[in-house]
């Protein structure tokens, strides 16, 4: 797996605390940066799923929330033009924003052994879990001719232990990233499925 440390702990201003973007704003960075519609699709996807988590599972307030959602929304907002520089480029354009720092760890540390920055925060921790399981699902929903309706937890449990299906997720980053959070993979897998199948 290729590595872009970001070689860095420190992200964004403390006093920038509580400065966030629009999500109108979020979605015309991503509508700009990220031509790649399935791209966009699955960071819509974390988005929601990050957004319902904070709302339903931590009694988030509308301004928490939308943390949560601009994290979501923005991981991956780099990674199909700036590929060897994935994390780095939207990490500074955040902090030229003055975006709260706390949305732009929780970006720098979705992907831990790739970008060396260890999820800290509720939030770190759950967009590290969402990330791959939510690409994961969308891709086994996809080859049922019903797609999420009637998408059950055992079957994407069966997926999961084959290895051919959706390869370029890391099971192992899954399996990690649920030692992290208070909840189970089933429970995590079925919340996915409610919160994101609405998602175009």
């Amino acid at each position: 797996m290729s590595t872009h440390l970001l070689n860095r702990t420190i992200f964004g201003d403390p006093k920038n605390a509580g400065n966030l973007m629009s999500i109108e704003d979020a979605h015309a960075l991503l509508n700009e940066w990220v031509p790649n519609e399935k791209l966009r699709l699955h960071m819509k996807q974390v988005a929601a799923n990050m957004k319902a988590w904070a709302i339903e599972k931590e009694g988030a307030d509308e301004q928490t929330a939308l943390k949560w959602e601009l994290a979501g929304l923005l991981h991956d907002a780099d990674w199909e033009k700036f590929p060897d520089q994935h994390c780095l480029i939207i990490i500074e354009e955040l902090e030229k924003r003055n975006i709260d720092p706390d949305v732009i760890r929780c970006i720098a540390s979705h992907g831990p052994k790739v970008f060396g920055i260890d999820p800290v925060s509720k939030m770190d921790k759950m967009i590290y879990a969402i990330d791959e399981l939510s690409g994961f699902i969308h891709a086994a929903a996809l080859i049922r001719p019903t797609r999420y309706e009637g998408l059950e937890v055992k079957s994407v449990l069966k997926r999961l232990k084959t290895p051919s299906f959706a390869a370029q997720v890391n099971r192992d980053d899954i399996t990690d990233a649920i030692l992290l959070i208070d909840s189970t993979l089933e429970e995590l897998i079925q919340f996915i499925i409610d919160h994101q199948k609405e998602i175009s």
